[in-house]
């Protein structure tokens, strides 16, 4: 069996511009291909730990949390809803990196595009650690974009 183009590409975004770069190269790629944009945002709930053991998450943190997400989603994606690319939005809860492996596998996505925290010279922020574990992780193409490498909207 050959090689199959994507029709699914996730793109995880933390809401920077690493990101907003990533987006606009896989939107990019997604019109080209006439593949599906996933772009995804995780998010974990602040929990309060008190003396006695208890560790809770209040409410109005957890809404908080949540509209500030749903928020940043919309006006990530708003400037590329008339792309004429299909941009599907998710906002998951749990630990960045598992989560967007795990999110990939559900949409069944053939390529996730994600930017880097490239600081130039060291080899180790070549990736930035979510991205890193992501490459390593991923059971599918990983597409790692540097802010400088993307194209200039």
């Amino acid at each position: 069996m050959g090689m199959s183009l994507p029709k699914t590409i996730l793109v995880p975004t933390d809401f920077g511009t690493g990101s907003d770069h990533a987006l606009n190269y896989a939107v990019e790629l997604a019109r080209a291909l006439g593949a599906e944009l996933v772009v995804m945002h995780t998010y974990e709930i602040p929990m309060i730990g008190f003396p006695d053991g208890a560790i809770i998450a209040t409410p109005e943190l957890t809404t908080k949390v949540l509209e500030s997400a749903e928020i940043g989603l919309r006006k990530t994606v708003e400037p590329h809803l008339s792309s004429g690319v299909n941009i599907r939005t998710m906002l998951k809860q749990g630990p960045t990196w598992q989560t967007i492996i795990e999110t990939a596998t559900q949409v069944g996505a053939g390529l996730i595009a994600m930017g880097t925290h490239g600081r130039h010279g060291l080899p180790r922020a070549l990736l930035g650690s979510v991205a890193e574990k992501v490459v390593r992780s991923a059971k599918c193409p990983v597409l790692t974009i540097h802010s400088d490498d993307a194209p200039k909207t």
